[in-house]
Order: structure tokens, then sequence, then C-alpha cells
């Protein structure tokens, strides 16, 4: 029997363990549902119900400016500043931005006169406590994504278009996002001491049917940058997760070319992204994390509709080895809670090699 740590780090090297192991995604709500359908008290004791292995990630405490409240019930969130809307929708609760603080920006003078994040924000002096209180599950930490951070900035729709039609504003402001990202991920992995073993470097490229941006853009603008953080990663003993939704088949040659070790989440229902193809053209470099289908499958199949995903992403995925069963994203409120027990259960019972 391998401890879940094992069983994870196994996986994520490509290698077969003695089952395929087993993570979640959720959304809060899901998390107290679960909680309350298993009568326990933490989370943990839901992860044993379920037979999970689960991936714990570690934070540095945030210490820097706090958050700015606005009229109407707006908040101004750092690092970014950008505003946010509390939204009630009946079944999830979200934060959902509507304003951005740089999107109407048009000169070096504005982004100049920014208040930017620093490293010195983040406290990281718990780091290596965090990783040593989980002694037998994998542990995760730091996340580095600059285009995400650049909506952030701008806003989805001006910071794709700054791509093209404001290359010396994008310049500037990915300089600054990685002068941030590289003074964080270094101080992270000097204060867990070796002790981190999963990290993200990763962003959203993906949309349900293509690239959001073109893949030459991502080539010109965000390759260069993802190659530094791998590199940085590999060098303090992390493996590299890349997470992104949606249909990013054409750049996914790109991201074995940068030394990605594994793929998150395998949104297989979209163009390009079957499991056999992608098990076929990326199994020996790459393993996997995700698969189980989060948009139509959980929320809305039946028990046998769950059990069948399951059965073919073990079957595909899984084959070999290198595969780690988990949802295709966070598991919203609007799935069954006999849905997600199915989906374990049967990848419990049914996952062994």
């Amino acid at each position: 029997m391998m401890t879940p740590r094992e069983r994870i780090l196994t996986a994520a090297r490509r290698g077969r363990p003695d089952r395929v192991p087993l993570d979640i995604w959720m959304t809060p709500e899901v998390r107290d549902r679960l909680q309350a359908h298993f009568g326990v008290a933490t989370e943990p004791e839901v992860w044993r119900r379920l037979h999970l292995d689960k991936i714990v990630a570690v934070y540095p405490r945030y210490v820097g400016p706090p958050e700015r409240r606005l009229p109407g019930g707006l908040r101004q969130v750092p690092p970014w500043w950008h505003t946010v809307r509390e939204v009630d929708y009946g079944t999830g609760h979200y934060s959902e931005p509507v304003g951005w603080a740089l999107k109407d920006a048009t000169t070096l003078a504005e982004l100049e006169a920014f208040e930017w994040p620093s490293a010195d924000w983040y406290d990281f002096s718990t780091i290596e406590a965090q990783c040593d209180a989980w002694p037998e599950h994998a542990i995760e930490g730091c996340y580095v994504a600059p285009f995400f951070w650049h909506n952030h900035l701008r806003g989805l729709e001006q910071s794709c278009v700054d791509l093209i039609a404001e290359p010396e504003l994008t310049e500037f402001m990915l300089e600054r996002i990685t002068r941030l990202c590289w003074d964080y991920a270094n101080r992270f992995f000097e204060a867990g001491r070796g002790k981190i073993h999963l990290t993200q470097v990763t962003d959203d490229f993906g949309s349900q049917h293509d690239l959001m941006i073109s893949a030459e853009c991502y080539r010109r603008w965000f390759k260069p940058l993802q190659k530094r953080f791998i590199d940085l990663a590999h060098q303090a003993g992390a493996l590299v997760m890349h997470h992104d939704d949606g249909a990013i088949r054409r750049i996914i040659p790109d991201l074995v070319e940068l030394g990605v070790d594994m793929l998150n989440p395998i949104q297989h229902v979209c163009p390009g992204m079957d499991m056999a193809g992608l098990k076929r053209d990326f199994g020996g470099a790459l393993s996997f994390h995700g698969g189980v289908d989060n948009q139509d499958v959980l929320p809305h199949g039946s028990v046998a509709d769950v059990r069948r995903e399951v059965r073919d992403c073990l079957a595909t995925l899984g084959a070999g080895g290198g595969y780690i069963l988990a949802p295709c994203h966070n598991i919203q409120p609007v799935t069954p809670t006999e849905n997600i027990i199915a989906m374990y259960a049967t990848a419990f019972a049914e996952g062994g090699y």
C-alpha cells in the first residue's frame, strides 16, 4: 500500500502506482454539504470517506494593504486592485469582477503610477510548517499565471486586445507582473526548503472552442515567461502542473517543450481534447490530472452516467499510469451528492492496476 503522497507523485511522474490516485476540487458549498452528508466536522474527514489522496496546497499569509470597501457593496481587492461584487446565484456564491484598475490606461505614465504589488506583501515564514503538517500528502505550493494577472489588471477583453494593439503597454505590464512573480516564487521555494512537491505554472488560454489568443501571441508573450518559472520550479525540486481550461490542443506541444510535467484539467468535451488522443500523443511526456466532465455529466447526469464517465477516464487517461482522477474543475453546488459519491466509489473500486 502506497501513501497518498507516494501514489500522487508516482502518477505525476508518469509512473504506475498501486491504484489510480484520487483528488478533488470543489466549492465551499460542496465541501460543507459533504461534511454534513458524512456527519463530519472537517474537510480531511471528507477526504478519508471518499478515499481521496488529496494534493494539499500551502500558502503564504497576506500582510499587504487591505482591500478597499466601495459604495454599493463593491470591494477593491489586492494585489491587483480589481473591483468585485458578491453575487448569490441561489446554489453558489461568487465574487464576480466588475472593474479593473488599469482598464482605461493608455500611457506608460499611468502604468508607472499604479500601486504595483510586492512580494513583501506576503509572509512566507509558515510555509515549511504547513508542509510538515501533512506528512502523508503531496504538497502543492506557489502559483504563477501572467496572462491571468494581466486579465485582472485590464479585464479579459482589453488584455487580449493589448497583445496586438498595445505592445508597449503589454511589455511594461508583463515585466512588472513577472518581477512580482519571480520574487514571490523564489521566496516561496526558499521557505519551503525542498518540501514543495508540485507547483502551478499555469494560465487560462483556452475557451470552449479554441484558444482565446492566437498561438503566435502565446509564443511571443507568455511562453518565454513560463520557461523561466518552470526551470525555477524544477531547480527547487518541484514538478510543474499546468492548469488550462478548454480547447488548448494547439499549444500542448509547447507545454511539453517547456518541461511541464502534468496537464490539468482535461476538459475532454472540447475540440481536440479527446482523452484517447491526448494519451496517445502526449502520454509519454505528460501526466494528466482531472478528466471527469464537470459541465454535463457530474451536475446533470445520472449515477450510471457518472460511473460510465469514470470508467472511460480510467481506461484511457489511466492506461499504464500517469493519471490522477479528479473533476475537470471545481465541483459546483448544482452537482448531486450521490454523483460525487459515485465518482469516487467507482474510481476507488475499479482503479487498481
